[in-house]
């Protein structure tokens, strides 16, 4: 596959989007107070890096093979977590919080590139993450839900 400026532009700050929300769910699960939160994000985290390595791949003009469909999870974060202390609860909001936005941000990067892009192949890649990135968020919502950290205001 050969990139245009266009796409090569478009892949960069994909790529950069990809290391901060995988370096973000690295840190964040060494930082969350509930154990299920902290598995959570370690489990988003290698999703995040294998976006990542992914793209990678197509800098380098590669469209990388992605699955069919997504996995089919029983939105086994919809747990509700019994926190010690209300200070626990708002730092794992937090963090939730900003991950959720994050995940927003990549989900409309995805979004403009899958229309940029003039290989087949390749939309289909990126609209395979960005499904990916859109579960991300599901995941999170379902979480902060379950926990009464979520508000629509």
């Amino acid at each position: 596959m050969t990139l245009t400026p266009k796409e090569t532009s478009l892949l960069k700050d994909l790529k950069g989007q990809e290391r901060l929300c995988w370096e973000k769910y690295d840190k964040y699960a060494c930082d969350a107070c509930s154990q299920e939160l902290k598995n959570l994000f370690s489990e988003m985290a290698m999703t995040e890096k294998q976006h990542f390595d992914s793209i990678n791949q197509m800098l380098k003009g590669t469209v990388p093979q992605m699955p069919t469909g997504l996995r089919n999870e029983n939105n086994r974060w919809c747990t509700r977590v019994q926190y010690a202390d209300e200070q626990s609860r708002n730092i794992d909001r937090f963090l939730c919080t900003d991950m959720l936005a994050s995940e927003k941000h990549a989900s409309s990067l995805y979004d403009v590139s899958v229309f940029e892009f003039t290989d087949p192949a390749a939309r289909k890649a990126l609209n395979h993450i960005q499904a990916e990135e859109q579960q991300h968020g599901e995941k999170l919502y379902a979480y902060m839900s379950q926990n009464g950290m979520y508000s629509a205001e």
